[in-house]
């Protein structure tokens, strides 16, 4: 699918808001509401454009604690089994197949080091886990939910 500079502005404005009305969108890109439906309509069509979501902040529900976990896993480990652990704990946000000694990295949340330390050994306990190494956060620095390509 080929996208225009039109398509990849209509999808950094929805990325700032996904709550803005085709007819905001439109006057900042200068096209009328329909059109722009029909733009967003084959973005989400064409697979471009997933799902429309809320992005919530994890200190104003209580989860202040933020690690990143290297795991290590047996020799014949698949990323589909860590993807079906990894949607077993409510506490990963993310999880990621890497390069390097480590076999996957877990992004968790939790309220606090005690919560942190409890999933951190369920994690442990998934029967093809060797060992983990985490990595506590201090502070985010960048956090961009989805950054967008500039228009060549």
């Amino acid at each position: 699918m080929r996208m225009d500079a039109v398509d990849q502005r209509i999808i950094a404005l929805l990325s700032a808001d996904a709550r803005a009305s085709y007819a905001e969108i439109g006057v900042k890109v200068s096209l009328s509401a329909p059109a722009v439906k029909r733009r967003v309509d084959r973005l989400r069509a064409d697979g471009v454009i997933r799902g429309f979501t809320t992005i919530i902040e994890p200190s104003a529900v209580g989860w202040t604690t933020e690690a990143f976990v290297e795991l290590y896993c047996t020799g014949r480990t698949t990323p589909a089994q860590i993807t079906v652990a990894a949607r077993r704990h409510p506490e990963v946000v993310g999880a990621y197949t890497v390069s390097g000694e480590a076999d996957a990295l877990v992004h968790l949340r939790a309220a606090d080091i005690g919560h942190l330390e409890q999933v951190l050994e369920r994690l442990r306990a998934e029967p093809f886990v060797t060992s983990t190494r985490s990595m506590i956060v201090l502070s985010r620095l960048v956090d961009v939910p989805s950054p967008v390509p500039a228009p060549s």
